[in-house]
């Protein structure tokens, strides 16, 4: 048994973050679920602890899916995914030269201003204020979540700049996010496997995560259910902004 497996550290970082990851494919707390590595990675490098994870998000996108099956935005999924497989292919390519902690300084940087601007709308045009579909912004952004879920897990910030803007019904929302993630999350496999990061040690870890995965994965989805739009999107933005604040920290920290 890998020495990792022995360790009650592990569990006490995995377990609370496999269950918060869960919660968040299943559409609760948007984009709360960046923690799975940063928890992770109190015991780990955060390159193994990437690796973990990926096969337990996959897993939560199938159940995610699964969930939200038939409800979502069929525009926003095509005006998005292309940029995510470029996204992908670029985080691919510099994977030797691109630090976890740049990328998590710039994800936050955007989603600060990405809080800041909602606040700033709310204030001038009121809750109901919604923003046009624009199949240019969403290929950017679709981009940089392809790009910075590859690098970090952490695509959630970057779609979220460009979908919660259009105020979609909660479940639509959910729905629309479980499909991208499920095929962003399947693309990554190829060049994780490539960069030779699922090893038997790494494999077993994510094989002894796994049952937390669809637990929490269809718990988030219930608490989804029962939110109003006026409670679930002020809730997200406010998971947004911690999110940005922790991504900010952590990547000064990295850097200094």
């Amino acid at each position: 048994m890998s020495g990792l497996l022995l360790d009650p550290w592990f569990y006490a970082a995995a377990i609370p973050a496999v269950i918060l990851v869960g919660l968040s494919k299943g559409g609760f707390g948007g984009a709360v679920g960046f923690v799975g590595v940063p928890l992770m990675a109190l015991t780990m490098p955060p390159v193994q602890a990437a690796a973990i994870l990926l096969p337990i998000l996959c897993l939560m996108d199938i159940v995610s899916v699964w969930t939200w099956w038939g409800v979502y935005d069929r525009k926003m999924l095509v005006d998005m995914m292309p940029g995510a497989v470029i996204g992908i292919g670029i985080g691919w390519l510099t994977a030797a030269l691109v630090t976890e902690e740049a990328v998590r300084l710039i994800v936050g940087a955007v989603a600060i201003i990405f809080v800041l601007r909602w606040l700033y709308l709310q204030f001038r045009h009121g809750a109901d204020h919604a923003a046009e579909p624009n199949r240019v912004a969403a290929a950017i952004w679709g981009t940089v979540a392809g790009f910075t879920s590859f690098v970090a897990h952490v695509g959630g910030p970057p779609f979220q700049v460009y979908a919660l803007p259009i105020r979609l019904d909660p479940k639509v929302l959910s729905g629309t996010a479980a499909i991208f993630f499920a095929a962003t999350n399947a693309l990554k496999l190829i060049p994780y496997f490539a960069l030779g990061q699922f090893d038997t040690a790494n494999l077993t870890a994510s094989a002894v995560l796994m049952p937390l995965a669809p637990l929490s994965t269809i718990a988030g989805a219930w608490l989804v259910r029962r939110m109003r739009p006026e409670i679930f999107y002020p809730f997200t933005y406010a998971t947004v902004a911690v999110v940005a604040l922790k991504l900010l920290w952590d990547g000064l920290a990295g850097l200094m």
